[in-house]
């Protein structure tokens, strides 16, 4: 799974608009109102794996061969500091709808891409708003993956 994940990372260090990239490993849990991020972020998750049992394979390591299936989470989270109110400045707008721009940049760069040789494509499954009472916006989307002969 390392190379995969290597490959995400490269893959979002090609939106401009991000400062942080990472693994999750928890950095927008129980740290408000400073998590150990910079904002925009892009953390990234193998959430779920299934395998099953393709069969041997005696000139590989391990020799018992699997296909997989799961899912990949991107947390994209956001200092908001200004509304959007209807009567607010544009620019004031537009600063605070820009994570809809980067969740939009994320999704032309991976879906349907293929990380690495043994993997599939990535493909959206869902997207959801994860409430927060810090000024943080954060959304979670989630892509299935599928991978072969490993």
């Amino acid at each position: 799974m390392k190379p995969f994940l290597e490959a995400i990372q490269t893959k979002l260090a090609t939106i401009p608009a991000l400062k942080y990239i990472d693994e999750d490993s928890g950095q927008m849990d129980s740290y408000s109102p400073n998590p150990p991020a910079k904002f925009p972020c892009a953390l990234i998750d193998i959430t779920a794996m299934n395998f099953s049992n393709i069969g041997k394979d005696n000139t590989a390591d391990p020799i018992n061969r699997q296909t997989g299936e799961g899912t990949v989470t991107f947390i994209i989270g956001n200092m908001k500091l200004s509304n959007t109110s209807q009567r607010a400045p544009q620019s004031q707008k537009d600063n605070a709808w820009s994570i809809w721009t980067i969740i939009d940049d994320l999704h032309k760069a991976v879906h349907g891409w293929k990380p690495i040789a043994e993997s599939g494509a990535l493909m959206r499954t869902s997207h959801k708003r994860i409430r927060r009472d810090d000024g943080i916006q954060e959304y979670q989307i989630t892509y299935s993956v599928g991978f072969a002969n490993v």
